[in-house]
């Protein structure tokens, strides 16, 4: 079969122009939108910057893109000369705070969305730094903003590497709009209405985006949060104002959102409609080069597209609405899916790319085995205000079904040409133990694992599995053993590994020593301890921040202390060697000297016998 299938190298004119050269090529003397971005140039349709750039250009205008531009001059910014229309601009597929500094505020040693994984080639605040850089070049020109780190600093919020509250982003960066969640239908609108004469000034009817006034008046229709100097002066101001912004969030019911920010008020939008299937079709067909640009060739190309090359897509939304996790407000609970047919395609493409061996390494969305709406009045009305689908129990209405994802993944399974298709996007193994239809967790362990299977239980402690809005410890264990009970009956050998989170709001040390011992009675042992890092339009770090929980207005002990976070994280990992004083020291503060020593249940030797054991080596 690979005899049949020619292999494809793109090449640089099947790129979006990235200079004047590339516009000269295309006959172009000025473009209608420039899109910046603090990622390198992927045309790929994981890469924000790729999808945005395609929905634009697929509808005839001519757009530019520039990519980490140097911030320290206009220079970069003026190089393919002021778009007709407007600059477009993004920080990249993460917040670049997050993506420059850990939990611990360290400075990240590489960046995988830069060529070669170089550290240092976006500034901080991307966002806010790039548009400032716009506005010294052209004062007037439509200025919109996007992407993960504006969809989440859209109303005032709290900036855990300042430790402050800040502004939305919009009246930050000088920018004219926001568009938040994923943005196409928005940056559609927003286009047609540009090349039609209208005034930015004038788009204040789009779904899906914030714009910014004098006059408040002009969304008296607008549900009115907390100003920006009122949560800054009051945490529990803060915290009924992210409950506000956070009922709001659904396409169907949510109502418009004002808050002042002292010059300016800012008003947001009802988030957009959730894409219907054709939509997302073609999205997904646009002709993406599907690789980076062939600037950093010599470079050694852009990291972050190793985890995605050979992957699918399948759906966006998620309802499982963890309370660490973002989504909610970027995303959205709906569940929108590509038809099988568009992923059939896809994979088609995949085998033609020079690194496809016979294997897609990933078909998935935020939850892999979220492929249907939690339940069937969700097209009708949304989701369910205040409500969530999996938490604290499943809800009665809740329609977990596999069946569709079963049907695809045997159909790319049949392809001529696939070898293997694995599964490597989160599993909620609630959803799977509710499906009455026990299918799906049989043909997973036959088919789609690659000799062992991520799971995310993040803690066992039921009172930081509340805040996190996790199932708990008895809904684990019981996945734990029909993992193995398939395993087993199917003859095969495959492991478990488990992620666990450290620190998060309603964690206390005592809290931590429970995990620790949990991880030690059950064998296993996690390869990675996630640190809990507060960012942008969560509601563990509206918790962190506020030590309240805004659902309920309850307080919530939060570890905020550098030694008390250390302490936590080690005990999740009490076994390295460079954790052993940490968690000597964790066990005595909790008056756990009897987990030290050199009986079965301790966690680490006394400190005389880890000297010996030490020198002996």
């Amino acid at each position: 079969m690979a005899k049949l299938i020619n292999k494809y190298i793109p090449n640089r004119s099947e790129f979006l122009p990235v200079s004047r050269a590339d516009m000269d090529v295309k006959g172009w003397d000025e473009l209608d939108f420039l899109l910046i971005s603090g990622d390198a140039y992927v045309d790929h349709p994981s890469f924000g910057h790729a999808i945005i750039s395609r929905c634009l250009s697929i509808r005839g205008y001519r757009v530019g893109i520039i990519a980490q531009p140097d911030w320290r001059s206009t220079e970069d910014f003026a190089k393919m000369g002021k778009p007709r229309l407007g600059v477009m601009v993004a920080a990249g597929n993460l917040d670049s705070m997050l993506n420059h500094y850990t939990a611990s505020g360290k400075k990240r040693r590489d960046d995988n969305y830069s060529p070669g994984g170089k550290a240092g080639l976006r500034p901080d605040r991307a966002t806010v730094v790039y548009c400032n850089r716009v506005r010294e070049l052209w004062k007037d020109i439509p200025l919109i903003i996007g992407g993960i780190e504006a969809s989440l600093r859209r109303i005032a919020h709290y900036d855990y590497w300042s430790d402050s509250v800040r502004r939305s982003i919009l009246a930050d960066s000088r920018a004219d709009l926001l568009v938040f969640g994923m943005g196409e239908r928005a940056v559609a609108d927003i286009a047609r209405a540009l090349a039609e004469g209208q005034s930015v000034g004038a788009l204040r009817r789009i779904d899906g985006t914030c714009w910014k006034t004098h006059n408040s008046e002009n969304a008296n229709d607008a549900v009115v949060l907390p100003s920006y100097d009122e949560v800054v002066a009051d945490k529990k101001v803060f915290a009924e104002a992210f409950r506000k912004f956070y009922l709001e969030q659904n396409s169907f019911s949510g109502k418009r959102l004002i808050q002042d920010q002292g010059a300016w008020h800012v008003v947001q939008n009802k988030p957009a409609s959730p894409l219907t299937e054709g939509e997302l079709d073609a999205i997904y067909a646009y002709p993406y080069t599907r690789t980076w640009h062939p600037d950093y060739n010599k470079l050694g190309g852009v990291p972050a597209l190793a985890e995605v090359e050979l992957s699918i897509t399948s759906h966006r939304g998620c309802f499982g609405e963890c309370s660490f996790c973002a989504l909610t407000s970027h995303q959205g609970r709906i569940i929108q899916r590509r038809s099988d047919g568009s992923m059939i395609a896809e994979a088609k493409k995949l085998r033609r790319l020079p690194n496809f061996k016979g294997y897609i390494n990933d078909v998935g969305g935020p939850t892999a085995n979220f492929m249907s709406v939690a339940c069937s009045e969700q097209k009708k009305r949304g989701v369910c205000i205040g409500k969530s689908c999996l938490f604290p129990e499943p809800c009665r209405k809740l329609e977990p079904d596999h069946s569709n994802y079963i049907s695809l993944l045997r159909k790319l399974r049949e392809l001529p040409g696939i070898k293997k298709v694995f599964i490597r996007s989160g599993l909620r193994y609630d959803y799977i133990l509710t499906d009455k239809n026990q299918e799906f967790l049989e043909e997973l362990c036959r088919y789609h694992i690659s000799g062992q299977l991520k799971i995310a239980p993040e803690h066992v402690s039921e009172e930081v599995l509340k805040y996190m809005k996790k199932p708990s410890e008895k809904v684990t264990t019981e996945f734990i053993e029909k993992y193995r009970a398939m395993n087993e009956k199917l003859g095969m050998n495959q492991f478990l590994v488990p992620y666990f989170m450290s620190s998060h709001p309603g964690s206390t040390l005592k809290d931590a020593l429970e995990l620790a011992l949990y991880i030690k009675n059950s064998g296993m042992r996690p390869e990675q301890v996630q640190d809990f890092t507060p960012t942008p339009g969560s509601i563990s770090t509206c918790m962190y921040y506020t030590e309240i929980d805004p659902m309920t207005g309850e307080g919530v002990y939060v570890p905020k202390s550098f030694e008390e976070r250390k302490m936590q994280r080690a005990l999740l990992q009490y076994w390295m060697p460079e954790n052993y004083d940490t968690v000597r020291k964790a066990l005595e503060k909790l008056e756990r000297t009897d987990l030290i020593g050199n009986e079965p249940k301790c966690l680490v030797y006394k400190k005389d016998k880890y000297v010996k054991k030490q020198s002996f080596h």
